[in-house]
C-alpha cells in the first residue's frame, strides 16, 4: 500500500495575506489521500501569537494530521521577546519544536534549523543530528524515512542570493543518509527544488546512502518584487520500489500538476 505525504511551506500569515491556495487543498487531499502534512515553517510573518493561531486554523481546515517545524519568521522579530519568549508562541499553537510523527508506514523527524541571532541563516546542533539519527534507525521495516526542516539543504535552480543553504549542510547530509533517511523537506527558499544525492555527489561507500532533497514553493507573497513567484505544494508518494514526487502549481482557481519525478527506494 502506498504512503502519501502533502508538504507545503511559507504561508507568511499575517503580511499580504492570500490563502485561495490552502481554502483549495481540501479537493486535492481528497484525490491523493495523504496521510500527513507536513509544514516546513515560515507559517508566521512575525511569530505573533494572532499569526501563528491563525496560521494552525488554517492548516486544520485542510483535514489532515499536521506536523509542523519552525521557520526563521516564526519567532517573535523584536527583542527581547525573539530571545526571553523564542519558541514560547510557537509551542502554544503547534506544540514542540521538533515533532515525530510514526505510523507502521512513514517516520517523520521534524528538526528545528533556526537560530535565535540569525534572521535567514540555520543550522543543527550535533545533539540535534544524533537524536535524529537514533530515530531513525529505529522507523519500522519498510516505513519511509522523512526528515523535516525549515532550511534547505539543496539550493533552487533560480533565485535565493541571500537564502543560504544549512550550516554544515554536507555533515548533516551525511548523517541522515547514513541513518536510512530517504527524503528531507524543507521550504525557506519560496520554490520548488527537487535532486537526489547521487545527482550532484558520487557515493564512493554504498553504506553511505542515497537521499532525495525537496523544497517546497511557498504559499505566502511577503515581499512585492516577487509576486511573480509561482505557489504551490509538493505530495510524496512511496511504495515498496519506489518514491515519486508531483509538484502542483497554484493557477489562480486550481492546483495543477506541473511536475513529477521518481527514484528508486533503497539506492
Amino acid at each position: 500500500m502506498a504512503t502519501r505525504v502533502l508538504h507545503v511551506s511559507d504561508l507568511h500569515v499575517g503580511h499580504r495575506e492570500s490563502f485561495e491556495p490552502l481554502e483549495a487543498l481540501p479537493e486535492l487531499v481528497a484525490g491523493a489521500e495523504p496521510e500527513l502534512l507536513v509544514a516546513t515553517g515560515d507559517l508566521s510573518h512575525r511569530g505573533k501569537p494572532g499569526q501563528l493561531e491563525r496560521a494552525r486554523a488554517l492548516l486544520e481546515a485542510v483535514g489532515l494530521p499536521i506536523l509542523a517545524v519552525p521557520g526563521n519568521h516564526d519567532i517573535p522579530y523584536t527583542f527581547p521577546a525573539r530571545f526571553t519568549r523564542t519558541f514560547e508562541p510557537w509551542r502554544d499553537a503547534f506544540g514542540e519544536t521538533e515533532p515525530v510523527h510514526s505510523s507502521p508506514g512513514l517516520l517523520v523527524v521534524g528538526l528545528r534549523s533556526i537560530r535565535r541571532w540569525r534572521q535567514q541563516g540555520g543550522a543543527l546542533e550535533d545533539s540535534q543530528v544524533a537524536r535524529a539519527v537514533e530515530r531513525l534507525r529505529a522507523a519500522p521495516d519498510g516505513a519511509l524515512r522523512v526528515v523535516a526542516l525549515h532550511h534547505h539543504l539543496a539550493a533552487p535552480p533560480w533565485r535565493a542570493p541571500r537564502k543560504h543553504p544549512l550550516r554544515r549542510r554536507e555533515h548533516v547530509l551525511k548523517a541522515l543518509a547514513g541513518a536510512g533517511a530517504e527524503l528531507v523537506l524543507s521550504g525557506h527558499v519560496h520554490q520548488v527544488a527537487v535532486a537526489e544525492r547521487t545527482e550532484f555527489e558520487v557515493l564512493e561507500d554504498e553504506r553511505a546512502g542515497s537521499i532525495v532533497l525537496a523544497s517546497a514553493a511557498g504559499i505566502g507573497r511577503p515581499r512585492p518584487h516577487r509576486l511573480g513567484e509561482a505557489r504551490g505544494v509538493n505530495v510524496y508518494e512511496a511504495d515498496e520500489a519506489s518514491l515519486t514526487v508531483t509538484t502542483y502549481a497554484w493557477d489562480g482557481r486550481a492546483f495543477g500538476e506541473v511536475a513529477r519525478r521518481s527514484f528508486a527506494r533503497g539506492g
